[in-house]
Parts: structure tokens; sequence; C-alpha cells
């Protein structure tokens, strides 16, 4: 470094330097009185080594505040000149965001054709929001568009909107169906507000709307998303929350949607709504002094809910005379309860619940004259229904301990928690109530008139009853033994969690009055490694020879019950020091975060949302899996469905990587959808293949491309198969 105090001019050799996430190296660079640099064999590139991999070798230039200008300049890789090149350059340098053309990738689809993907352009709109727009187009005749956009205020609020639109040729050519392209469409916008923007208000948005066969006809949008491929459903939700009168009360409302894909079905929430008041003991006083009394302890709440909803057909929403499917009712609940402890062992819990439903829309039913044919009306008006019930509760631990004075097992403790709950409901189906009528329907015998159905109607038939629930734990003790420091080091381990079985037994009812016993638990195996849940249901009572449900109990045939429901579930991987190294990196994120340019900042976020979307050369291998297993049988007839998926990825070398992620379908006796990824650690470049080898979605691409520099210190690799906003 060379600075003359006459002239005011500097002279530096051998310059590096970072600029908005790239790296500009010079030989020689001068700088003047007017905060001008010169800069002599220069070389730009996003590879962060002292000798980059890459970059635009720059003969000559000159650097001011708003621009640079450079001499002829040409693209240069591992040392190998490329003959493109440029004789002059001129850059502005504006203090805003700018845009640039976004680059396609090819490949093929085995349906589609041959496709040229997310060709499209980058707006830098401002310091608040930008946006992309990218199409795709397939040798086939099918065509995609889709426009991302972000937005983000700090300290105020952030979020993103995706608008996504289809026209997919599917099937042979020359048939009616590829004639007639289907048109598809989807909508994502995520919001969220800081808490520190308004205290006590919240507003956030989860939106993903659009034709339930999008995801299908498109391949979730070329990504061949699995997740995506295989949902069933879609949902949104836009929500709005205040807390007043010093915490008292807490008021939310939300529009919400929920779309069933395999069904055709929708279901639309416009709005719904709930004020919430926090529980307080109406006898207590303020200045009360020592414990409280019982009285004292009573507690009182209040809630309220209301909603106005429709439930239909996609293909008949937007029909003439939709409006008047919508039900609209609001829910009252004010609940009372008091909780003592009796005999220091015993925790007693007695309550009182109070429920008023109001509704704009009754149901009626009534038998066509001639047919008999059952009709139900919706008569619109103002209509009130209430109900009430009365619970009493006794809860205890119970505690049992077996000691072993040989082996690896100290003990084994088991810790019981049974519960007896009574519970009382008047029969609100009966005439005096007036909430229900009988209809006879011919032959086909009595139909219900039904107050409002967005809460349901009070409850039908007494109910006086009595409630059991048992809850069990049990673990073992290991002998403790001693580390290198003579310190004594015991390890629990658990064998049975939260086991537990209940049912209930109504007094009130003439037959079957003992219910179905269910029961679920979970546990761990090898080290907490392969964790398992299951529940399943028990029916006490026979089945006839004809499936039908008899009153006596199956004990008295020698069966203590009928197993009518078993399910069962597990996912394990065989590499937790993969589970490891990704929360290492995720706090890695939040040290880097302090420090770095806006576009590292806007990367390491895109990390910490989504550790999943990026593949880590660190972790040498990783196997993972999960199974679901399905047993039903209500009658003679029974069920089984079980499901398999395998997931993981392996390190061939330490710069070459392969994923893959399939499953087995037990019912069709097939592998699921498989796709087999391989990653290529370049440094400064990405280089992925992807392959999709069975299925409707068969296909395969090739990605090459710079990868941005904060990822290289984190050793990452952009996943090209899940969905990138930018």
């Amino acid at each position: 470094l060379l600075f003359n105090y006459k002239t005011k001019k500097g002279k530096s050799y051998g310059v590096f330097t970072d600029v908005e996430g790239g790296y500009l190296q010079a030989r020689q660079f001068k700088k003047n009185e007017y905060d001008e640099g010169f800069f002599r064999n220069g070389i730009y590139s996003t590879c962060n080594l002292p000798h980059p991999h890459f970059g635009i070798h720059i003969t000559r230039g000159i650097v001011t505040k708003k621009q640079i200008v450079t001499g002829p300049a040409y693209l240069e890789i591992e040392d190998v000149p490329i003959p493109l090149g440029i004789p002059f350059g001129f850059f502005p340098k504006p203090n805003k965001r700018s845009g640039g053309v976004l680059f396609p990738t090819f490949g093929e689809d085995a349906q589609r054709g041959f496709y040229m993907r997310d060709l499209g352009y980058y707006f830098g709109i401002s310091d608040y929001w930008d946006m992309a727009v990218r199409g795709t187009l397939y040798s086939k005749g099918s065509y995609e568009g889709n426009t991302q956009a972000r937005y983000r205020k700090n300290y105020k609020y952030d979020g993103s909107l995706s608008l996504r639109y289809a026209s997919s040729k599917l099937g042979i050519e020359g048939t009616e169906q590829f004639k007639h392209p289907t048109k598809d469409f989807n909508i994502v916008w995520n919001h969220s507000q800081r808490p520190e923007a308004n205290p006590g208000t919240t507003f956030s948005a989860s939106v993903n709307a659009g034709t339930g066969s999008y995801f299908q006809n498109t391949a979730a949008g070329g990504t061949y998303n699995f997740d995506q491929l295989t949902r069933n459903s879609l949902s949104s939700n836009i929500s709005y929350g205040k807390v007043f009168a010093n915490g008292l009360f807490n008021f939310t409302s939300s529009l919400s949607h929920r779309q069933d894909l395999q069904l055709g079905t929708i279901f639309l929430e416009l709005p719904s709504y709930s004020l919430n008041m926090t529980t307080i003991n109406p006898f207590d006083s303020k200045n009360r002094v020592g414990e409280q009394k019982w009285f004292q302890k009573i507690t009182m709440g209040y809630s309220m809910q209301g909603s106005n909803s429709i439930d239909t057909k996609e293909e008949l929403l937007f029909k003439p005379g939709a409006l008047q499917k919508f039900r609209t009712g609001i829910q009252h609940n004010i609940p009372v309860n008091l909780s003592l402890n009796l005999l220091k062992y015993f925790q007693f819990n007695s309550g009182v619940q109070y429920n008023e439903r109001w509704y704009l829309q009754t149901i009626r039913k009534r038998s066509f004259p001639l047919s008999g044919i059952p009709v139900i009306d919706t008569v619109p008006g103002f209509s009130r229904a209430y109900d009430y019930s009365l619970n009493t509760g006794l809860s205890t631990k119970l505690y049992g301990t077996k000691n072993f004075k040989k082996g690896k097992i100290m003990a084994i403790r088991h810790v019981m928690t049974p519960s007896i709950s009574f519970n009382y409901r008047p029969d609100f189906g009966s005439d005096r109530f007036g909430y229900y009528r009988d209809v006879v329907l011919n032959t086909q015998g009595d139909g219900d008139f039904e107050k409002g159905a967005v809460f349901g109607g009070p409850g039908i038939g007494k109910s006086a009853g009595i409630g059991f629930n048992f809850d069990n734990n049990i673990e073992a003790k290991k002998r403790a033994v001693k580390d290198t420091v003579q310190t004594a080091i015991s390890d629990k381990i658990p064998i049975l969690q939260n086991l537990t079985f209940n049912g209930n037994y109504n007094f009130a009812v003439d037959s079957f009055r003992l219910s179905t016993i269910g029961f679920s638990g979970r546990t761990a195996l090898f080290k907490q490694k392969l964790g398992i849940n299951f529940s399943g249901s028990l029916d006490p009572y026979q089945l006839s020879a004809t499936g039908q449900r008899l009153k006596s109990f199956a004990i008295s045939s020698g069966k203590i019950a009928r197993l009518t429901q078993f399910g069962l579930s597990t996912e394990f991987s065989f590499n937790s020091t993969a589970v490891k190294r990704r929360n290492d990196n995720l706090n890695q994120i939040g040290q880097n975060m302090q420090g770095a340019t806006p576009e590292q900042a806007q990367e390491l976020a895109r990390i910490s949302s989504d550790p999943n979307a990026f593949v880590d050369f660190n972790v040498p291998w990783n196997i993972s899996a999960s199974y679901s297993f399905q047993y039903s049988k209500f009658a003679l007839k029974s069920s089984i469905t079980n499901t398999l998926n395998f997931y993981g990825d392996l390190n061939v070398t330490p710069k070459w990587k392969v994923q893959y992620n399939s499953g087995y379908d037990f019912q069709a006796n097939k592998l699921s959808l498989t796709q087999i990824s391989i990653y290529r650690d370049l440094h400064c470049w990405d280089m992925a293949f992807r392959w999709v080898p069975i299925g409707q979605y068969r296909s395969y691409s090739v990605d090459l491309k710079v990868k941005a520099s904060i990822l290289q210190d984190l050793k990452l690799s952009r996943r090209r198969d899940y969905f990138n906003n930018f």
C-alpha cells in the first residue's frame, strides 16, 4: 500500500474485497482525491478463495459512486479463458435493487415431453419488496406460468405471494384428453406480523388454495416434490386477534378453507370468530389473607364462537344459489368448576357446563306425500337452543417399585394415574324441550327436527354414567456405573409411556351400557432412536353370526373383548449424527446472521426456515424410514392398510452424495413414487442430477449453476426438488 501526501493519491497491490455477495480481486488499485478508483487485471467472482475457480476477468476499470466502467472483459473458468467477452462495459450503481433475466433449466418429462423450465425475469422493485415472473414450455404443448413476490418491512411484517397457472396436455396425442388441455391454478400466500409491531394485536395468513388437480397434472409445479404429489388436502387460514380489557378478553377472527383433493369437496368459513374470557374466581377477595377457602376456589369462564360456513363441491361453489347454502350460528359456553385436594392424596373436580346456541337457519325433515321419500328443508329465521351437563371426578397417583439386587437393571418403577368421573345430561330430545319432533316416513322409521347444524344440536338421549381412565408409565433404572472421576452415573430407560385405557358406563340406557374400551401408548427402542406409537379400541360385546352386536358380553364366551381397531406407527433414523449436525448448522446460522449482508441474511433465513431443502455434505450417511399399520373389524369383515416410506443419503466420496426417497404400496404391491438424486460439491458451483425412474412422473433433470457465496462456508447445496421462491 502506497500513499502520496502531496498528490493525495494511493496505490494498492493485491486487493481483495467483497461487493454485495461477490468478491473483487485486482493486482493493482489506486484512488484519487475525488474518491474514484482505478484497477488493472481484476477478477469478479462469487468464489471466496484467493484463487477463484471462475470469474469475470476485467483488464482494467474505473469505479465511482454511481457507476463502473470497464475495458475488455471475458469469462474465465479454472484459469481457462472462455470465448465469451465484451470489448467494454458500463455498469450503473443505483442505490436500489435492480432486475435481471432468470435462466431456465432443461430436461424431459415422460408425459409432457422436453421442457425449458423457469425462464423469467426478476424485478428488484424496492428495498421492501421484489418479484419474479417465470414460464415453462413443453414440447407437447403444455405450458406453465408463475409469479412470486416477497415483501418485508423490518420490525413490522413480512410475507410472500405465489400465483401459478398451468395448461396441461395429458394422455396420448390425438385423443380427446390430449385435445382438451386441463386448466389449473394455485395460490399461496404467507404473511406474519412481528409481535412488537402492534402489541396486543396479531395478524397472520397462510393460504394454499387452487384446483384439486394442480399438483398431479403439473408434477407439483415441476418440482416433483413427494409431499406435494401425495397430498390429499389443501387448507388456508387468515386470522386476526386482539387482547383487551387488561388481558381479560381475547378476540380472534379468521377466514379459512379446507379442500379434499380426492373427493373434490371444499369447506369455507367466512368468517369464524371467538371471544374468550380468562378464567376468574368470582368469590375470591383481592384483599384475601391466607389460603383460599373452598368456595373461593370456584372458577368461572366464558367463551363465544361464531361461524358462517359452507360445505360443497368445487364445481358448485360459484354456481347461482351457492350463497343461500351458507350456515350461520353462534355458540356460548359457560363452565363453572371447583378443584380441591381431599385426604392429601386425592384430587377432586366438579363442574357445570352450560351451552347455548343461536341459529339463523333451522332444518326440518318431512315425508313426501306420495313416495314417502324424506325431504330436508332449510328454513331461514332466528332460533335458539340450550343444554347443560354436570360432571364430577376423582383422581390419584399410585407408585410401585421392584428392586433387583443383581444384574444391570437396578429397579423398575410403575406409576399409575387412575381417575373416575360421573357425568349427567338430561334428554334434550324429549318433547318438553321442543328441540326435535318425530316425522313418520312411511315404513322407514322416524326422522327428527334439528335446530341448525353449525354447532350441532342439543344431545339426544339421557346420559348418566361413570367414566374411567387409567394412565400408566413404566420405566427401568440401570445400575449406576462409575466414570473416570469415580462418580456414580445411573440411567433411566422408559419402557412404556402413557399407556392409557378409558371407557364409560351409561346407566341411563336400556342396553349396551358399557362403551368400547380405548387404549393408546408409546415406547422407544434402541436408545430412543426407534419410536413406536399405538392405539386401538376393544368392544366388550359379542357379535352374532350375521355381524350384529349382541347384548351379551364377550367375556361370557371366554373372550375378554373383541379388537375392533388397532393402529401402529413408527419412524426411525440410523444416524443420529445427522440430527446433531442439523442443529449445529442452525446454531451457526444464528451466529452468522450478525454482520451479514442483506443478500446473505436472506439466504440464511431460507436455510433456517427450511433446513431439509439443503444437502449436508458433512453427514456421511443417513437412513430413515417410517411405517404405519391400521386394522379395523367392526363387523365380520376386516380391513388392513399399511404403508412404508424410506429415505436417506450417502456420501460416495467427500464431494459426491446420492439421495433416495421411495416407499412401498402394500395394496398395489409395488413401489410408490421413487426419486434418486446425485449432487456434486463444486465449492462455488452446484451440480445436481435428479431422476424419477417409475410412475406417471418419470423424468430427469440436470442443473449446473453458481452457488450463493454464503453456502460455501456452510457446505450446503440447494435441492432442486423443493419449491424455490426465487
